[in-house]
């Protein structure tokens, strides 16, 4: 068995009992399927011909087995075979529906299990994983890609019922001609070898198709959510024609696996219309010279196209297999990727902390080639706040990033409280930080949820106190349901400040000794801003903080700022004092003065 048929049955084995019970079943049901074809070929070959006959002369025989039946009617013989038809299908459909009912829960449950482990494993990568790619990538094997799963499961079920089918209608009918059986399997060497030519082509090219519509729904999705950027810009027929490219791509793939389903269908066709004709011609021979009754070439052939079905359905099971490994590929290659900023196996579980940190000689890069930030060494003691300002891709967003280990540095190390941020679990790490963004994300969901985010147990007189510090409190009791009204997509219901304000009550609530501040202001108007600024001074009053900003005005007289430029820090200290020493801070204080006289 392939590494990937492991990967996928380590997601079924845990649900083994319902899927031998189902199994079970279907063995069961095998017997009323052979009868099937028994009643037609009774009345066709006996008891049709021998109407206006006297009835003595029949007997109903199976195999070797023979029984008399003189004392019937021919109209009593037609309606027995009649029901005894409908007999064998109840039972058979009733077992097929309870063993199917059973293997598809089953089925569902493998694939919730796996797309719950990709959606969790994808939250515990780390940024970078996630910077390298579409969001909609992610979402498509988390949608999409995972189905494989219950493919791979129905498939594999349907092959073993496939070929429990195959065994018994075997057995029966070499029981009955073992020279037509065998000329009847005279084509399947020939499938197998088709099978295995096709099989890698079909692989391939379904692993090329899920890239295609992945691509698609990347496109869509990050066009849809910028909409009003497109329409500013009035840029719509490039998007549409963007996407109409992708699409046209997506559909030239399935289209030639479309191409190489059809041939390799045509084929495997004809060899079963050959198998077929072979039966007719040996089958009638045998009949001629005695050596097998109507009643049983007729039960044969009927038995053939039972043969056959199961041997086509193998086939197209084997290339749905293949459809489905390139999808599952492509899930289990995020469950593979290596988590580059995993905890320890003996991460120590941070309960509190004093907010003490040190930036110990740190540098970080995206890539091997070129680091953001080099040999940064700075020291924040607890309470105290630090505002870094510098140009643009100096790397102020990810010197945060390194305090709740979004990254780790790829030299030196970041210390909290004397302990290296590595050695600490991430998620109590993060229990200690609060963050509040330039564009603060909120969910679709209500008022009271979103600043409960951090910390979902919170009650309700706790979330209204930190609405009241924030200063949301009025424009909440405004909205049509107060703290429940929904805030709709990303928060598009609400202001750009109202946001701002409810993803500061956000760190109100989780009271957490540190706190991180990436440009909170600048998207804001000036009179937004100050009223944003001075909740936000309420907000960092006891905590650590590291604030970025561009508004000078805003951080000029705080405990320290850090100015980054190319490479690590340039300088730091105090506002005035750094005005007095005339270097690249005074530069950018003095710019923007001159900015707001102007």
């Amino acid at each position: 068995m392939s590494p990937l048929y492991r990967r996928v049955l380590s997601y079924f084995l845990p649900h083994w009992w319902p899927t031998l019970m189902a199994s079970l079943l279907t063995v069961v049901q095998t017997p009323f399927n052979l009868l099937k074809p028994w009643p037609l070929a009774f009345l066709v070959a006996q008891v049709l011909p021998a109407i206006g006959k006297p009835a003595h002369g029949l007997s109903l025989t199976f195999w070797k087995y023979s029984y008399s039946l003189a004392e019937w009617t021919i109209p009593q013989i037609i309606a027995g075979c009649s029901i005894s038809v409908v007999i064998f299908h109840i039972f058979s459909a009733w077992l097929h529906v309870v063993s199917q009912m059973m293997y598809y829960r089953v089925g569902l449950q493998g694939l919730l299990d796996l797309r719950t482990d990709l959606y969790s494993y994808l939250h515990s990568l780390p940024l970078k994983y996630h910077d390298a790619r579409r969001s909609g990538d992610s979402t498509f094997r988390v949608a999409y890609d995972s189905q494989s799963l219950q493919a791979f499961y129905s498939k594999a079920i349907f092959l073993f019922q496939s070929a429990k089918d195959l065994a018994s209608i075997l057995v029966t009918m070499w029981a009955l001609d073992v020279q037509v059986t065998l000329l009847s399997l005279s084509v399947v060497p020939v499938m197998v070898i088709t099978f295995k030519l096709f099989a890698k082509k079909v692989r391939d090219q379904s692993t090329r198709i899920a890239e295609r519509e992945s691509a698609v729904l990347s496109l869509a999705q990050e066009g849809l959510s910028s909409v009003k950027m497109v329409q500013a810009f009035g840029r719509e027929e490039d998007e549409v024609k963007q996407f109409s490219i992708s699409a046209q791509q997506s559909l030239k793939e399935n289209m030639r696996m479309q191409y190489i389903s059809m041939n390799s269908s045509m084929i495997v066709a004809t060899l079963l219309m050959g198998g077929t004709a072979a039966l007719y011609w040996l089958g009638s021979l045998h009949v001629m010279s005695g050596a097998l009754s109507v009643t049983s070439l007729l039960a044969i052939t009927n038995y053939l196209s039972l043969l056959y079905q199961p041997i086509d359905s193998i086939t197209s099971v084997g290339w749905d297999l293949e459809r489905a490994a390139g999808s599952a590929r492509r899930c289990f290659e995020v469950l593979d990727h290596a988590d580059d900023v995993a905890d320890k196996p003996n991460a120590t579980e941070l309960s509190g902390t004093h907010g003490e940190l040190v930036f110990e000689d740190v540098s970080f890069g995206y890539t091997s080639e070129r680091n953001i930030i080099e040999h940064v060494n700075l020291t924040l003691t607890p309470g105290q706040t630090v505002a870094f300002v510098g140009t643009t891709g100096a790397g102020k967003s990810t010197l945060l990033s390194l305090v709740p280990r979004f990254y780790d540095p790829t030299g030196g190390r970041v210390l909290l409280d004397g302990k290296d941020l590595r050695d600490l679990s991430k998620k109590s790490l993060r229990a200690q930080i609060s963050i509040v963004l330039q564009d603060t994300l909120l969910f679709s969901t209500t008022v009271r949820e979103n600043i409960a985010y951090g910390r979902p147990g919170a009650t309700e007189a706790e979330i209204i106190e930190a609405a009241k510090r924030a200063q949301a409190h009025e424009f909440i009791m405004a909205m049509p349901e107060g703290y429940g009204s929904q805030v709709g997509e990303r928060g598009g219901h609400l202001s750009v400040g109202q946001r701002q304000r409810i993803g500061i009550a956000r760190a109100f609530l989780k009271n957490a000794p540190i706190l991180l501040l990436d440009e909170p202001t600048s998207a804001l108007d000036p009179t937004t801003e100050s009223a944003i600024m001075q909740t936000i001074e309420g907000l960092m009053q006891g905590r650590t903080t590291l604030i970025i900003t561009h508004r000078l005005a805003t951080i000029h007289n705080m405990d320290k700022i850090v100015v980054l430029g190319p490479g690590g820090v340039v300088e730091e200290g105090r506002g005035p004092e750094l005005v007095r020493r005339g270097g690249f801070y005074a530069n950018l204080y003095h710019s923007a003065n001159l900015g707001q006289q102007s």
